[in-house]
Formats: structure tokens, sequence, C-alpha cells
């Protein structure tokens, strides 16, 4: 069984005193730390509260919950995918947009949330279901869907490409190899997805 590596702070190691936003912003960090080094099976209360060199008692004022804290700690620190630059072609877009995926995936926020989809159980997920939805799958699919988007304006991408099963295509692909294969997903790797896989779908019947 996988238990935390973090032990109860002592009462020095809490100065100098914080409070407000400093502290929460730290317990909050320490969460994230937490779930990317021991997962979400050994993450406490208590380690917590150590890493952020704060007592017990002030996390659970703030987060009754370790469910609560951890919705918290996600929400704060996914990265925001929020634009593609326009690079001119829809392989160019797709290797920004998909390299910009791939560096949220590994960052600490990403390496906490893939400890929640792979250690949790169906219903501890079921819980954090609408913040993987709403920081994650939403905004990568908006994004996809931009690019298409672009390429059909421009003539490269087939008219009908737009829709949900190409959109659904390289998020599935990224997650699965990561969980599935163990893949990093270098630069080479996203590069050959996208050559191998992308282009020829998106790419307009010819007469």
């Amino acid at each position: 069984m996988v238990t935390s590596r973090w032990t109860a702070a002592p009462a020095r190691a809490s100065s100098p005193r914080r409070r407000g936003a400093v502290l929460e912003r730290a317990i909050l960090d320490a969460t994230l730390e937490q779930l990317g080094t021991v997962g979400w099976n050994g993450l406490t209360m208590e380690g917590v509260a150590a890493g952020a060199q704060t007592g017990k008692a002030a996390v659970y004022r703030r987060w009754p919950s370790k469910e609560a804290l951890v919705t918290d700690a996600l929400r704060s620190g996914l990265p925001r995918l929020d634009a593609v630059p326009d690079r001119g072609s829809v392989r160019e877009d797709l290797v920004v947009l998909c390299r910009d995926a791939r560096d949220a995936m590994f960052s600490r926020p990403g390496f906490a949330l893939r400890s929640i989809i792979h250690e949790c159980d169906p219903v501890q997920v079921e819980r954090f279901h609408a913040l993987i939805v709403e920081g994650v799958v939403e905004p990568t699919v908006k994004l996809l869907k931009e690019v298409v988007n672009r390429g059909i304006e421009r003539g490269e991408v087939r008219s009908d490409a737009a829709n949900s099963y190409v959109l659904d295509a390289i998020p599935a692909m990224m997650m699965y190899r990561s969980k599935m294969c163990g893949c990093e997903w270098n630069d080479r790797e996203l590069d050959e997805m996208i050559d191998g896989l992308m282009l020829p779908l998106l790419r307009p019947d010819t007469p």
C-alpha cells in the first residue's frame, strides 16, 4: 500500500506564520506536489499540511475533505490552453497545439490530474468529471475545432472534418498512449501522429 512520504510538520516549521491567500496557495501547491509524487492513493491531509509547513487544522478549516482540496488544487493549477497561433497551415497549427497539450500533460498539475485518472475508482473519478471536462477536454476540443475550421477556409481540410469523431482523435490518442503505453510524446512522436493520422484524416478528397 502506498503511503505518504510526508510526516506531520513540527510546530516550529510553521514560522514565519502565513495567513490568507499566501497560506492557501502554499496548501494548494503542496497538494499538487504530493499528487505528483505519491499519487491519489498516497495523498493525505497530514502530508499536505507538512508540505505546506502548516498544521492539519489549517487545511481542514478550508477544505473538509481530500476530494474538495484536490478539486481546488487542480482548478487553480491546470494550465490554460487559450489560443493557437495561426502559422499558415493546418499541420503547423496542429504541431503547436499538440506540443502545448503535451507540455500541459507533463506539467506538475498535469501529473496530478493523471494520478486522479489512473488511480481513482469510477465513483471517485465521477466526482472530478466536470473539472476534467471543463478544464481539459472542452478547451482542447475547442482549439482543435478552430484549427480544423481554419484549414477548411484555406482549402487544406475537407469540408465535413469538424465533427466530434475527428476532433476526439488527438485527445484520445494522446491519453491512450500515455496511459496504456507510457508514451512520453516527444516532438518526433507528435509529428508522426500528425503526419500519419491527422493529415490523412483531414485531407480533402481529390476528384
